[in-house]
């Protein structure tokens, strides 16, 4: 075990001497293990170690358990540790999201944040071959092309302006070997009775589908399915760079494509091109709608419907994405929000208010919805949608696009423009139907709250 990891680690090149190292625990075995190699190995390594634990507070006293466990850990080995604890729950059903991904962007963004504070090169995580196979063989199965296929990568970036180094030493060692490793220095975990639960579909990957895969078709599937990954992250990183270049020589300054020679190209760096075309346009596509656009690039067609309003039309030798309904120029509004106060908006027909509330009522309110009085000052201002609009929703991962954010959640096109956005400054502070900013939403304290409700002035009235 100990050599495999070191090797793995100096093979994808994951830690240097010098660097400080946060080590991400939740108490399982894989965690549990990987704190434990890490120790092993520091002295070799020349790191610094501390720990991370993350309560998603969903299984309560259990919950709370796993944190005893990790943190008395951490003080058996005289390590430095942070603890978090959110309501996962709460946020999810805020969100509208899944409890596992609202606990993975939670725990992501905190461990982020933890990093960036404290000053660590990286935060470690115990992804292992297991987690990669079955990441490989879900993606498998919803249709994912070679990105999707490259499963989980030995390092990424994320956190604010993706500074933050998140390095996985344990994806060349399985579970069993995990457990083995364990058993041999007589290291106790802690056991997550959610991870049998087969309302989960990992869980169903896990314990059904790939002991099938390994008992009928291939003993060694989960190797190969590891392998899989590996030879499409090299792929990826290959094909992304030369479809990013090639773009850039076709784009003209008004975004339409130029065709010159487009037919000469061959037929996977054509899907590479449009695939990436509409990514950068934060337009959703799957293989039908790329084969589609390709065929009106090839002259097929001099028009093709893509999703969430967007068409690509052909003429002129260039190939141009265009909305079906645009905003008429009358609906363009700004107003001024007193806070506490309201504004009526009858370019939309809606009324905008900034209504006060006790921080003994706002911890009732659901997660992500309020504002902090103090960050916000005696007046916002209210106005309709721009492009290039941005801005970190709370309880997100980072910053994103407004034109991202309204196309996840399938809101019309023809409503877009006027949507109202809400501004301290220049700063957007929130924004009608999402979440508030994370830098001015309201936390749990004494301070009071503030509310943004935007409604129908008949419903109003």
């Amino acid at each position: 075990m100990r050599e495999r990891v070191l090797r793995y680690i100096r093979r994808c090149e994951l830690m240097k001497a010098g660097e400080r190292v946060l080590v991400a625990v939740s108490g399982g075995a894989d965690s549990v293990a990987l704190l434990r190699v890490l120790l092993e190995l520091r002295a070799e390594l020349g790191v610094v170690l501390a720990v991370a634990h993350f309560n998603h507070r969903l299984r309560g006293n259990n919950s709370d358990a796993d944190e005893r466990f990790v943190v008395d850990l951490a003080g058996q080995h005289e390590l430095d540790f942070w603890v978090d604890r959110v309501n996962v729950a709460e946020v999810a059903a805020a969100q509208r999201a899944s409890f596992e991904a609202a606990g993975r962007e939670l725990r992501y963004e905190w461990l982020a944040k933890i990093a960036t504070e404290q000053r660590f090169d990286s935060v470690a995580t115990a992804h292992t071959l297991d987690d990669q196979a079955e990441t490989v063989l879900m993606k498998f199965l919803r249709g994912a092309g070679s990105k999707g296929l490259a499963g989980i990568y030995p390092e990424v970036q994320r956190g604010d302006d993706k500074a933050v180094r998140f390095v996985r030493p344990l994806l060349s060692t399985t579970r069993d070997q995990v457990e083995a490793y364990l058993a041999a220095i007589g290291q106790a975990w802690r056991e997550d009775e959610s991870n049998l639960d087969p309302r989960f579909k990992r869980n169903r990957v896990r314990h059904n589908l790939l002991p099938l895969l390994e008992r009928d078709y291939n003993p060694n599937i989960r190797q190969s399915l590891s392998e899989l990954a590996e030879m499409n992250r090299a792929e990826e990183e290959y094909w992304t760079a030369a479809a990013g270049g090639l773009l850039d020589q076709l784009l003209v300054d008004d975004g339409r494509l130029r065709l010159d020679g487009f037919s000469r190209i061959r037929t996977a760096v054509q899907r590479r091109l449009l695939k990436l075309w509409l990514e950068r346009e934060a337009i959703p596509g799957d293989f039908q709608h790329i084969e589609q656009l390709r065929g009106c690039a090839l002259g097929e067609a001099q028009q093709v419907a893509l999703t969430d309003g967007w068409h690509a039309c052909a003429a002129g030798g260039y190939l141009t994405l265009r909305q079906h309904e645009q905003e008429p120029p009358a609906r363009r509004y700004v107003y001024q929000l007193h806070v506490p106060g309201e504004v009526v908006i009858p370019e939309i027909g809606y009324v905008v208010r900034a209504v006060p509330v006790p921080a003994r009522f706002a911890a009732e309110a659901d997660p992500g919805t309020l504002l902090a009085t103090d960050l916000i000052g005696p007046a916002l201002r209210v106005r309709n949608w721009e492009p290039g609009d941005r801005y970190r929703p709370a309880y997100s991962g980072g910053e994103q696009k407004l034109k991202r954010l309204f196309a996840e959640r399938k809101i019309p096109t023809v409503e877009r423009a006027s949507w109202p956005v809400i501004l301290k400054g220049e700063e957007v502070v929130g924004v009608r139907d999402l979440p508030v900013a994370e830098k001015y939403c309201w936390r749990s304290g004494p301070g009071d709250a503030l509310r943004i409700e935007c409604m129908p002035t008949a419903k109003a009235d």
